[in-house]
This record gives structure tokens, sequence and C-alpha cells, in this order.
């Protein structure tokens, strides 16, 4: 078989390759997180990407869209079901009662990683995306509720988002609430089958606070005359909620009340919450949450309080790529370019560049490497998007100098000591941001 016959192997619909013209805005993303995290006093978790299938049909719910279609679930040599994580709470869960982080102590948990669900792609929606996620378990208050989502307020203020984003609250009550509820909802829709579409109707019997999720606008009229769980909340749900919107409003934080917010996910009870926005289009959900009582429990543990929040990175990355958020200086490239003039100098160039990088930590420094002619090199310094090029040749080296080239404005170049190149490099790039 020739060459010209051998059948490229391409990436898999829907999951995708992270470039090097696209990993600044990713790094620039998480460091934020990671800063924020440390001062909210959470620690992280990292679990695997695979685990056994029945634990995402315990906690998810067997009759819902993630298990019966999106997960990706295989049998290995042993015959076990294995599935790739199609969220991370349970995995976080999983973790945490397996190492007994549970036992008579409260955790404040994030992570961050990829998780796959097999759905059609689309804009800001892939089969394997990234998620950041938040858990904390052993807190029964509201006030953890306030906590989680002022702490994702402060991470859109940070980022300049706050005033393009929604917050929407609503309570699911207590198991017993619901399932009063969830009577009363199946008689409403009994009585309007005619307006359900088929998904909906095959909810109607395994999950029918998922209809009130529904996307379809030929059902929006019908949905906004069903009844409300808000009017159907137990008393301690009830007070539960109202002091979290109380410590919300004492915190600033503006919120609408969505009565159809039910979440996708089975394990959720009283508080649930999203981050909405407009500025990608149609209304999409940029980060979503709520409390999670009775999963640990669930899973085989003891009952313990839970709640926590997950945001979609792709999604957010291409929110702050829209509204022109990241800055410049976050978007890779270097500040210096380090060229020799001429093979002769490539040692003493590299000593240099060693020499800057112990002496300027920060400093983002590129050595020319690959030969080529001095005009080349120039070239290539001008690609580089640095502002700088320091020139070291046969002369530099015989008087222990360099030559500072301004790469983007007309200033002349100027020889400077290299005893001194570190000083005026801090002094040149601190002028210059």
């Amino acid at each position: 078989m020739s060459k010209s016959a051998v059948k490229k192997i391409q990436a898999i619909r829907g999951m995708n390759d992270l470039l090097p013209s696209d990993s600044p805005r990713w790094q620039f993303f998480e460091a934020k997180v990671r800063q924020l995290m440390l001062r909210y006093g959470f620690n992280e978790i990292r679990t695997p990407i695979v685990e056994q299938t029945a634990l995402f049909a315990r906690s998810i719910g067997e009759v819902t869209d993630i298990v019966e279609k999106e997960m990706y679930t295989f049998d290995d040599r042993n015959s076990e079901s294995l599935t790739l994580r199609p969220e991370g709470t349970a995995s976080c869960v999983r973790a945490a009662m397996e190492h007994g982080l549970l036992y008579n102590q409260t955790q404040r948990l994030w992570y961050q990683g990829p998780m796959f669900r097999y759905e059609r792609p689309q804009k800001g929606r892939y089969r394997q995306f990234h998620q950041i996620g938040v858990e904390t378990f052993g807190f029964d208050g509201p006030d953890i509720d306030a906590e989680v989502i002022l702490l994702s307020a402060r991470l859109w203020q940070e980022l300049g988002l706050m005033e393009h984003v929604t917050l929407e609250l609503n309570s699911l009550g207590s198991s017993e609430a619901r399932a009063a509820y969830r009577d009363t909802l199946v008689a409403y829709f009994e009585q309007h089958l005619d307006a359900l579409d088929e998904d909906s109707k095959r909810r109607l019997t395994s999950n029918p606070l998922r209809i009130l999720d529904s996307k379809n606008p030929a059902m929006a009229e019908m949905l906004d005359g069903a009844p409300q769980l808000m009017d159907h909340l137990d008393t301690e749900s009830q007070e539960h909620f109202e002091q979290l919107t109380k410590m919300l409003e004492a915190a600033g934080i503006d919120y609408v009340i969505n009565p159809r917010l039910v979440r996708g996910l089975d394990y959720y009870c009283r508080t649930v919450f999203e981050w909405t926005t407009t500025a990608l289009g149609s209304q999409g959900t940029v980060c979503a949450g709520g409390r999670y009582d009775g999963l640990v429990e669930q899973l085989g543990g003891k009952p313990t309080p839970a709640v926590g929040f997950a945001m979609g990175i792709e999604r957010l990355i291409l929110l702050l790529d829209t509204l022109e958020l990241i800055p410049e200086n976050a978007l890779g490239g270097c500040d210096v370019y380090l060229l020799p003039m001429d093979d002769t100098a490539t040692t003493a160039a590299i000593t240099l560049a060693e020499q800057l990088r112990g002496e300027l930590p920060e400093l983002r420094l590129q050595l020319h490497c690959g030969g080529g002619s001095f005009k080349s090199r120039i070239k290539k310094a001008d690609k580089s998007a640095a502002t700088i090029a320091i020139l070291i040749g046969e002369d530099e080296i015989a008087t222990q100098s360099t030559t500072v080239k301004f790469l983007r404005d007309d200033r002349e170049q100027q020889s400077v000591p290299q005893a001194a190149l570190g000083r005026t490099l801090g002094e040149l790039l601190t002028a210059n941001a």
C-alpha cells in the first residue's frame, strides 16, 4: 500500500484537541478558579475517569437521559460493566466514602477534568467536555448553600461576567413533599396528554418532574399553567429557602425564582440553582448545582447533607471570548525572544537565557533554536509576539554586552551590559504592561 493511500486517523467526533492557540485561555480561567478555591478553603480531589456503571445508575437514576442514552459504557475483559464518567458528583461521593473522608467530619472539595456524554455535538457542547465542580459534605444549613453560590458569584465578578449572567433559584423540598407534588403534577399532565410530546409521555410514569425541564416550545403554555412545587414545600424546606434568599440579598446578589427549575439529575433536593446567560444567543446555563442530601445514603453511606455545583469550561471560555474578557497578556506568547546572531554565539545565548530565567522567574523568554540566516532569525522573533529581542553575537560576547531590539515600536535599539540585562528587562516590561 502506498503512503498516500494510508487513511489518516482523526479525532473522534465531539472530542476535540486543545491546541496551543487555545490553551492559554484555559490556563487563564483555570488559574482564576484555583486561586478562588484556595481563598474559600476548598481542597482539590482527583478521581478516575472510568467508574463502575452501577455508580451512575444508582446516583443519577436509571430512568434519565444520561443513563439511558448518553453514557459511554463497555465491558472490560472480566465482563465488568464500566462507564466513562458523565458527571463528577457521583465519583466525588464514591471517593469520599471509600477513603473515610465523611466520617465525623465536614468536607469542602473541588475538582476539574473531562466528562463524557454521547450527545449531538454543538457549539460549546461536546461528547468529551470539561467541568469544574464544587462539593461540600456535612453542612445542613442554608449558610453553605449561600457560600457555594457566593463562590460562583465571586468568580463571575473577577472574570467581568457578573452583568452577563442571571442567578435562578428554586427549591425541590423534601422527598416526602416531592412525592405528594408528583401525584398532583401527574394528575395535571394527564388532563393535558394531547399537549405532551412523546418524550414527556414516557417520563409521565418514570420521572414526571423532568417534564417541567422540557425545552419544547409547543409545550410552554401548558407548562406555565402547571402546579408549582414551591406551593407544596414542607415547612422546613420553606424556611431553609427563605433563609437562603435573605443571605443572598444581604450579600447583594440578585436572583430570580424559577418554579420550573428542577435540574436534570435525580439526586437533588431542596435548593437548586443555575447561572444562565443570553450572551451566547439563546439562553444557556453556564453553572448549575444544588443540594443532594440523600445521595451518600443512596450509595451505601450514612445520611450526609451535601451541596455543590458544576460549570462547563468550554461554554465559559466561549462566553469569555465572545465578550472579549480574556486579557491580551493572558493569551500566551512570550515577552522576550533571545537570538544568537550566528551559530558561534549559540552557547553564549543558552547560558544567558538560563541566567535570565533564574533572575526573572516570571519572564516569558523564548530562545531561538534551529539556526538559519540572521534575516530569518529576526523574522522568527517578529512572529513570536515578543515585544523585545535580545541579540548576542561575536561583538557582544567580547564586550560582555547584549543588544536590545524593540520589535513593536520605533525606539532605537540599545546596548546593555549582560550584568544589568535582568534589571533592564524588568523595567522595560513593567513599563510596557
